[in-house]
């Protein structure tokens, strides 16, 4: 256990950092346990209230699109315009979604970000525990880098977790404010959870748990999108970490850019985002080479596919389930990785390496992969961070890539010191 503080010198935000518009009034309504955000490039989705929550029957992984389809049908016989759901998807197959019909839905142009900015949260001392600890998240990698010397794997993706325990409830508000103004072309997002332990516990009949924890995050990664008949996909795999010297940040990027390693991680991801794709569409674009494109944290390889639905009737949530787990945070086979997964990591994932987002009775909605994020719980935060594992990775390079990753919520928290 170690203790780290936040930066000592507090600076109030500039007035004009954030443009004085209705995205920054949704990102400022934003209320714990009550709310969900969903902060996009196409725009600012705020909800209030829960009207009804799915129940675990309903939200198990099962032919989840569908009983989503019966959940809305049933809202609209009940006088509902247009209802949708929002909330998060797990990773794996332990715990039920979370997905809820808000009581009111309010929509806002995308944030308008005039000065990137920051603040410390608070200034109390926070204790850190990292699960694993990084020397045994390395064996991790070198073991599973021996399995795939032996064919029956090519990617893993192995994550790490940070347990941070403050002396006071962390306020949430400033830390997803601070994840909107940090990198406001990322996917920022906060879902109201149960209480760890109680995610399973909620039935049709009975009372469901009070929301109690916050899921959230700034994910650069757009699983899916669909609106009317157009879908959308933007698969990441092979990064860099930011530097902030501009020489040493434009050298990352061009290494990156020149890596047969990451553009062949890259190119798995890829290819199964087409096949999980295509199927769905009568049309199917997929670049041939992906571009570099940056967040405040790292460099990614960035393909964006688009798409035309062959069937009206497709939701965004049937696109999403599809393409749900990709290479990207889980490796391939799917199979073998989700073994090596389970078999290394010593924590349960959850939501994280699943999927946040919406989707209304019309079938349109946004999904993102939820990655860099973290559940806030009283005092205690978990944060999580992965990497991808292919032949010749190393494992040292791995850890460093997991810690550049954790950098985004990391500056959210206000935290002076890299982990």
């Amino acid at each position: 256990m170690t203790t780290i503080e936040t930066d000592g010198h507090v600076d109030s935000v500039a007035d004009d950092a954030l443009a004085d518009d209705a995205a920054a009034r949704l990102l400022a309504a934003y209320e714990q346990g009550q709310s969900f955000l969903f902060s996009s490039p196409r725009g600012v989705l705020l909800t209030r209230g829960v009207a009804a929550t799915m129940s675990k029957t309903q939200c198990a992984r099962s032919d989840l699109p569908a009983r989503m389809q019966e959940f809305l049908d049933g809202a609209m016989e009940f006088g509902r315009r247009n209802p949708m759901v929002v909330g998060a998807v797990p990773f794996g197959g332990t715990l039920p979604a979370h997905l809820v019909l808000p009581e009111e839905v309010v929509r806002a142009e995308p944030l308008n970000v005039l000065v990137p900015h920051q603040k410390p949260v608070s200034t109390s001392n926070y204790a850190v525990r990292p699960v694993p600890e990084p020397d045994e998240y390395e064996r991790g990698v070198a073991r599973a880098l021996r399995r795939m010397e032996h064919g029956d794997l090519t990617k893993a993706v192995l994550a790490r977790s940070l347990e941070l325990t403050s002396a006071e409830p962390i306020d949430v508000r400033e830390v997803l404010r601070n994840l909107a103004m940090a990198d406001p072309a990322s996917y920022t997002f906060a879902v109201d959870l149960p209480r760890r332990g109680q995610d399973g516990t909620r039935d049709s009949y009975g009372p469901h748990p009070a929301l109690e924890r916050t899921f959230l995050g700034a994910s650069p990664e757009l699983l899916v999108s669909r609106r009317g008949t157009k879908v959308r996909s933007n698969p990441m795999a092979g990064s860099r970490p930011r530097s902030s010297d501009p020489v040493e940040d434009e050298r990352r990027a061009a290494e990156l850019a020149a890596s047969e390693k990451d553009h062949r991680e890259h190119a798995v991801v890829v290819e199964a985002v087409a096949e999980a794709l295509r199927p769905y569409c009568a049309e199917l674009h997929v670049p041939q080479a992906p571009s570099v494109i940056g967040t405040n944290a790292m460099w990614h390889l960035s393909t964006e596919v688009t798409g035309e639905l062959r069937d009206g009737s497709t939701t965004s949530l049937h696109l999403a389930d599809a393409l749900h787990p990709t290479p990207a945070v889980c490796g391939t086979p799917i199979d073998r990785a989700r073994e090596v997964i389970a078999e290394t990591e010593p924590f349960e994932r959850g939501y994280y390496a699943g999927m946040v987002g919406w989707c209304d009775a019309a079938g349109d909605g946004e999904w993102v992969v939820a990655i860099r994020c973290a559940e806030v719980e009283d005092e205690a935060m978990r944060l999580f961070a992965g990497a991808g594992i292919v032949p010749g990775s190393d494992p040292a390079d791995e850890l460093a890539e997991t810690s550049a990753k954790f950098r985004t919520a990391l500056t959210a928290m206000g935290l002076s010191r890299a982990v």
